[in-house]
């Protein structure tokens, strides 16, 4: 079976849209390294506070939090920091996320993998289990910190997700874009999304940044760092504390102090989603791959119609 990618519905509603169909599973292996923007890999200058707080490079050794209780998918002592200079690189790429759906109101994370093009799990746009299907609609707000939205806020009511996703709820497949009618942030300000190797992947100190609902209710911006731990061909391993609301989120890392940030795995699930063979307490992500990276090109030129 292909994965392709299915867009919400317009009208009538039992309509589904595809495209792009990319590689099956089970993937290949990662022998090379591919970006999904091979332009100007130097990035903005990072603010002090920035440098201070995002871990670069690689380490053979975790960061060590102090021993703890461990509770869900906060590993040990929470370990989140808030960022409240949340205008600043790479804080404003990652949005706020209000999801209308039949069943309620739920809460998420996304980010700017293109000006107008918000990657986010597929739950966060489509859940049969919590949602009741297709969301309604999606308010993202980046760079928010609680009332104040440097950047205002956004609606969309058109959503892109992966068949296996949509048919199944493969958590390997969890992987959605939500598309906006207008550029928000310029091209070479975005991340970048890549796939890289195994080898190239273990021990790269790793960021996840996301809008938990607890504490602040979804509108306040919280991030961790630590190890990637394990690499499966369609999942990677992180000793990093998040909680609920953080799916979405952007998993980054940075090569040096000058490189725009790099995406290489989409936050989605927490220890519940690790298997026990790998006697690791670590929370996990759709890793980015090379057919990921062909959808996710496929969707930043725009979804089907």
């Amino acid at each position: 079976m292909q994965i392709a990618s299915v867009s919400k519905p317009v009208a009538p509603k039992n309509t589904e849209t595809g495209a792009v169909a990319v590689a099956s599973k089970p993937a290949p292996a990662v022998t090379e390294r591919v970006l999904a923007d091979e332009g100007d890999a130097k990035g903005a200058t990072l603010s002090d506070a920035a440098k201070r707080r995002l871990v670069i490079g690689k380490s053979q050794t975790p960061i060590v939090p102090p021993p703890d209780s461990g509770l869900e998918t906060v590993l040990f002592a929470d370990e989140r920091t808030r960022i409240v200079s949340t205008d600043q690189q790479p804080w404003k790429l990652i949005c706020a996320l209000e999801i209308d759906a039949p069943w309620g109101q739920f809460v998420g994370t996304g980010w700017f993998a293109g000006p107008r093009t918000v990657i986010t799990a597929g739950h966060c746009v489509f859940d049969k289990k919590q949602m009741g299907g297709w969301a309604d609609k999606i308010t993202l707000t980046p760079g928010r910190d609680r009332e104040r939205k440097p950047f205002n806020s956004f609606t969309s009511e058109r959503f892109s997700s992966i068949n296996a996703w949509i048919e199944r709820q493969d958590p390997d497949y969890d992987v959605a874009a939500i598309h906006l009618d207008q550029d928000v942030f310029p091209p070479e300000d975005v991340f970048r999304v890549g796939a890289l190797p195994d080898a190239e992947l273990l021990d790269y100190l790793i960021n996840v940044s996301g809008y938990p609902a607890s504490p602040g209710g979804g509108t306040e911006l919280y991030w961790a760092k630590n190890r990637i731990r394990a690499v499966e061909p369609r999942r990677i391993y992180y000793d990093v504390d998040t909680s609920g609301g953080q799916s979405g989120g952007p998993a980054y890392i940075y090569p040096d102090e000058t490189s725009r940030p790099i995406v290489v795995g989409i936050h989605a699930y927490g220890v519940g989603g690790t298997p026990a063979s790998m006697n690791l307490r670590v929370n996990s992500a759709p890793r980015i791959i090379p057919e990921v990276v062909t959808q996710i090109q496929a969707w930043l030129a725009g979804p089907a119609d």
